[in-house]
């Protein structure tokens, strides 16, 4: 069909964005939204910061589980567990819970923007996050006198990646199923549950033969093993990152199923 008007006659062009431009835009007003929050800057990392001061300050981790390694250096790995489980699983959770509440997942759904770039956006949000999150831990950490194996460096990077990834999925799928209300308290608990009893700050190996197996395989766990392995021997554990891996995908593939826009 022919048209009077040449292409370009009239700026700005109506249609959709590119989707890069798109993905960039919701995943800034996402981790925007994330740093802007007090109680979320708490939970991500004021907390995580005093754990690592104190537990690298004060006596009080069992000599049996540091072995040959020092306080900061033992623990700092399973901070930037805690930091991520904290960003990507509940704080996620909690956002996604009151975005539904409130309506903001139905009204983004009525725009150009795609159903996976939504959550495509969350998850680069999280990324990102995470990202300021092990720098600012890691600085507090070097002060402290951490000093990480540097052959460990890329191990724990894809870590952190896969870590993000399935917390994130585990996030989406508590918040998008259950009642804003509901999501809150259940991910408050989950998060204090896997601090103490989930891998950070008790390793599997200092638990019973039984339940030290069955934390290994949390993701809590997993990550905060895989990244003192990394960390701390500098050796690449590829169990915790399959472990990982599983974590992401079952929880993806069933937060699809399960999420709801309201």
């Amino acid at each position: 069909m022919s048209t009077p008007f040449p292409a370009g006659t009239f700026t700005p062009a109506p249609g959709r964005g590119s989707l890069g431009k798109m993905l960039r835009t919701h995943a800034r007003v996402e981790a925007g939204l994330t740093l802007r929050h007090g109680e979320q800057l708490l939970l991500t990392l004021i907390i995580p910061l005093a754990l690592l001061i104190g537990l690298s300050l004060l006596d009080v981790l069992p000599a049996s589980q540091l072995g040959s390694a020092s306080k900061v250096d033992w623990i700092t790995p399973r901070i930037f567990a805690l930091a991520v489980m904290s960003s990507a699983f509940t704080g996620q959770a909690i956002a996604l819970g009151f975005d539904r509440r409130y309506g903001v997942l139905k009204r983004l759904s009525a725009t150009a923007l795609p159903r996976w770039l939504l959550v495509a956006g969350r998850v680069v949000a999280a990324l990102v996050v995470v990202v300021l999150q092990a720098v600012v831990i890691g600085v507090v950490a070097a002060l402290l006198g951490w000093s990480p194996s540097a052959a460990g460096l890329a191990a724990a990077v894809a870590l952190l990646i896969v870590g993000t990834l399935a917390f994130g999925a585990l996030g989406v799928l508590l918040g998008g199923a259950l009642r804003a209300e509901a999501v809150l308290a259940l991910a408050n608990i989950v998060w204090f549950v896997l601090l103490l009893a989930g891998g950070i700050l008790l390793a599997p190996s200092a638990l019973p033969s039984g339940l030290g197996v069955v934390v290994s395989l949390l993701p809590s766990g997993a990550l905060a093993e895989g990244l003192r392995s990394a960390l701390v021997d500098g050796h690449f554990a590829v169990g915790p990152l399959a472990v990982l891996v599983v974590w992401a995908v079952a929880a993806g593939a069933l937060a699809t199923r399960t999420t709801k826009l309201t």
